[in-house]
C-alpha cells in the first residue's frame, strides 16, 4: 500500500470548488471500480501499439494498392489523429449525454471498429475504420478521466491519475508483445483483442455508479448538498495548462518513438537489444509516476523537476558516445516523463468543477494526443534541419531547458507570494 501522504495545499480562487472535503474511499466496490476505470484507459494504448509489430505484413499484403507505402503506416497513427481533434468534443457530450452513458456506448463501438479489419478488404475502409476508432477512444479516454475526477478527490484522486500513467506504461509493452505473438498467425489476427471492449461494457454498465456533484466517499449524495456558485469556465488557466501539455507531450514521447532509429544510428541493430533498451525506459516511467504518487508534493511544485528530468535525458542521448549512455539518457527522460504527465493531467482536473470537468477532460486530452501526433513531425523536421536524430534532441533539450527555467520561476514567484500572504492580512 503506498505511504500515507499529506492534502494538497488548498487550491487558488481559480480552481474548482465543488468538490466535497477529501475523505478516502475504500471496499471492494471501489476496487473494481477502479479497476474498469483503469482497463478503459489503456484501450486507447491498445489501439496505438497493437498493430505496429504487423506493419510489415500488412504492406505485403496491400503491396499493389497505390499509396499503400503511406496508408499503411497511417492505419497506426490517425487514431491518435482523431483522439487529439475530437477529444475536445467529447468532452462537451460528457457533460451534456453523461459520463457513464457515453463511455459504455463508446465501448461497445470501439470493439465494432476495432475488429473491422477482419472482414475489411480495402485499405482505404481499413484506415477510415482505423480513424472512427480514434473518435471512440476519444470518448473513452475522457469518459474514464472524467469518472476518476468525479469518483475520487484530494491526494486519492492524484495517485490514481498517475496510475493511469503507469497503467499506460506497462499495457504499451503489453500489448507490443501481444500484437507480435499474434502477428505470427497474420497480420489481421491482433486486430481480435478489440473483442475485449466488449467484455468491459456490460460490467461498466452494471458497476459504475452515475456520479453526481455532490457525492460522498460512499458513492452517496448528502442530504442537503451545499449550494455551489455559478462561475465561467476557467477558460485562461486551462489554456495556459492544455499548451504546455502539447509541449510536455512532445518530450514525453519523443524518446519512446525515436528509441530504435537512434540506437540503429549507433549500429544497433538487434531486435532483442532494442527492446530491452524500450523495457528500460518503459520502466522508468512508472517508476516517475510512482514517485509522484508517493510525494506530497503538488503538481505545480513537480512540473520543472519533471522537466528538468526530461531536459537532462535529452542532452545525455546528445551527447551520447555509446549505446548504453544513450540508453541512460533515455532512462533520466522517461523518468521525468513519468512525473510530468500526471502532473499535468492532476493540475488540469484542480481547475475545474463537476459541471465542466468532461469539457475541460477532452481539451486536456485533445492536447496531449495532439503532441503525440506532432512529436514524430517535429523530429523529422529538426532531423532536416540540423543534420541528424541526436542533433534534433539536443534543439530540443534547449526548448526544454527554457521550459524548465520558466517553470522554476512561476513556482518561485507563487512561493513568495504564499510566504507574503499572511503578511498583507490585517491584523485581527
Amino acid at each position: 500500500m503506498p505511504a500515507p501522504v499529506s492534502p494538497l495545499p488548498a487550491p487558488p480562487s481559480d480552481t474548482a470548488t465543488d468538490d466535497p472535503p477529501e475523505q478516502t474511499v475504500t471496499g471492494p466496490g471501489h476496487r473494481l471500480r477502479l479497476t474498469l476505470l483503469m482497463a478503459g484507459a489503456c484501450l486507447p494504448i491498445l489501439g496505438a501499439v497493437l498493430i505496429a509489430p504487423v506493419l510489415p505484413q500488412m504492406q505485403d499484403h496491400f503491396a499493389d494498392v497505390p499509396g499503400a507505402n503511406a496508408l499503411v503506416p497511417m492505419a497506426l497513427t490517425i487514431p491518435a489523429l482523431s483522439l487529439a481533434l475530437l477529444a475536445p468534443f467529447a468532452g462537451v457530450l460528457v457533460d451534456r449525454l453523461g459520463r457513464k452513458r457515453l463511455l459504455v456506448v463508446a465501448t461497445v463501438v470501439y470493439a465494432v471498429l476495432g475488429t473491422a479489419p477482419l472482414w475489411l478488404d480495402s485499405l482505404v475502409a481499413i484506415v477510415a475504420a482505423r480513424a472512427l476508432v480514434g473518435v471512440t477512444e476519444a470518448a473513452i479516454m475522457t469518459c474514464c478521466t472524467t469518472l476518476l475526477g468525479d469518483y475520487y478527490s484530494g491526494r486519492q484522486r492524484d495517485r490514481y491519475l498517475a496510475m493511469q500513467t503507469m497503467c499506460a506504461a506497462i499495457s504499451a509493452t503489453a500489448f507490443f508483445v501481444l500484437g507480435g505473438a499474434a502477428g505470427s498467425a497474420g497480420w489481421r489476427m491482433p486486430f481480435w483483442a478489440y473483442a475485449v471492449s466488449l467484455l468491459l461494457a456490460p460490467a461498466m454498465a452494471a458497476f459504475l455508479p452515475p456520479p453526481r456533484p455532490h457525492d460522498t466517499a460512499d458513492g452517496h449524495s448528502p442530504a442537503v448538498p451545499e449550494p455551489v456558485a455559478a462561475r465561467p469556465f476557467p477558460w485562461r488557466p486551462l489554456a495556459g495548462t492544455c499548451a504546455l501539455t502539447v509541449f510536455g507531450a512532445v518530450l514525453f514521447y519523443t524518446v519512446q518513438v525515436e528509441m530504435a532509429y537512434l540506437l540503429d544510428d549507433m549500429g544497433v541493430s538487434n531486435t532483442a537489444v532494442i527492446g530491452l533498451a524500450g523495457a528500460g525506459s518503459s520502466a522508468a516511467i512508472v517508476i516517475g509516476a510512482v514517485v509522484f504518487t508517493r510525494s506530497g508534493r503538488s503538481p505545480r511544485d513537480w512540473l520543472p523537476t519533471a522537466f528538468a528530468l526530461c531536459t537532462l535525458g535529452f542532452a545525455v542521448i546528445w551527447l551520447a558516445p555509446d549505446p548504453v549512455v544513450l540508453t541512460l539518457g533515455a532512462v533520466i527522460n522517461c523518468l521525468g516523463g513519468g512525473i510530468m504527465l500526471p502532473s499535468l493531467l492532476t493540475l488540469a482536473m484542480s481547475q475545474l468543477d463537476f459541471a465542466d470537468r468532461g469539457r475541460g477532460t477532452g481539451l486536456w486530452t485533445g492536447s496531449f494526443f495532439l503532441g503525440q501526433f506532432i512529436c514524430p513531425l517535429a523530429v523529422l523536421a529538426l532531423t532536416s534541419a540540423v543534420g541528424t536524430r541526436a542533433n534534433a534532441l539536443g534543439v530540443l533539450a534547449v526548448a526544454g531547458a527554457a521550459a524548465t527555467v520558466a517553470l522554476g520561476l512561476a513556482a518561485r514567484r507563487r512561493r513568495t507570494q504564499a510566504a507574503l500572504e499572511p503578511i498583507r492580512q490585517p491584523a485581527g
